[in-house]
């Protein structure tokens, strides 16, 4: 059987990793392609793809399971919570993978979650020799492993030339989340 899905990584230091995997997942709504963003990290905040993707529903479904961002910006949360709920995060994109009912699936900062050591490697490898053949599984986040480029049949980097919070500017509604 040909293979006619593909394994598709967003990373690097730069932003647009997740904002790509969303224009993906837009573009395929287009076509009616059923299209599921597993989101690693982000959980607990509000970002507008949390409001936006309710627009694209049936064919996009979003599960956001993070607690939000893992060590910094205040987080208080033990690490041991952050493990269980990254083991979760795994167990059930494991299950949406093997459903057959999606056209893409896209893990959400799930490199940085193995960066940070919450979700093993060889858990990452093994959804993606898990997947089906005309299953797209996109990875995003920054730190992807040499292993899981490698599996993967399209890499991304994003590289950061210039920010603005270089110039003290923050984050900004619509733009940054």
């Amino acid at each position: 059987m040909e293979k006619d899905g593909l394994v598709i990584v967003y990373t690097g230091k730069g932003k647009g990793k997740t904002t790509a995997a969303l224009g993906m997942a837009l573009r395929a709504t287009g076509y009616n392609h059923k299209t599921c963003m597993i989101q690693f990290i982000k959980g607990s905040w509000h970002y507008g793809e949390m409001t936006s993707s309710k627009r694209l529903e049936p064919e996009f479904e979003l599960t956001a399971i993070g607690k939000g961002f893992v060590g910094i910006l205040d987080d208080k949360t033990p690490k041991e919570i952050h493990q269980r709920i990254a083991d979760e995060a795994v167990e059930i994109s494991k299950e949406k993978i093997l459903s057959g009912k999606y056209d893409i699936i896209i893990l959400d900062e799930i490199n940085y979650a193995v960066n940070l050591g919450l979700v093993p490697m060889e858990k990452v490898l093994e959804m993606i020799k898990i997947k089906p053949a005309q299953l797209n599984l996109v990875l995003t986040g920054n730190h992807a492993k040499p292993e899981i480029i490698e599996a993967a049949d399209l890499v991304t980097e994003m590289r950061e030339i210039k920010h603005p919070f270089q110039q003290g500017i923050r984050a900004k509604k619509g733009i940054d989340f």
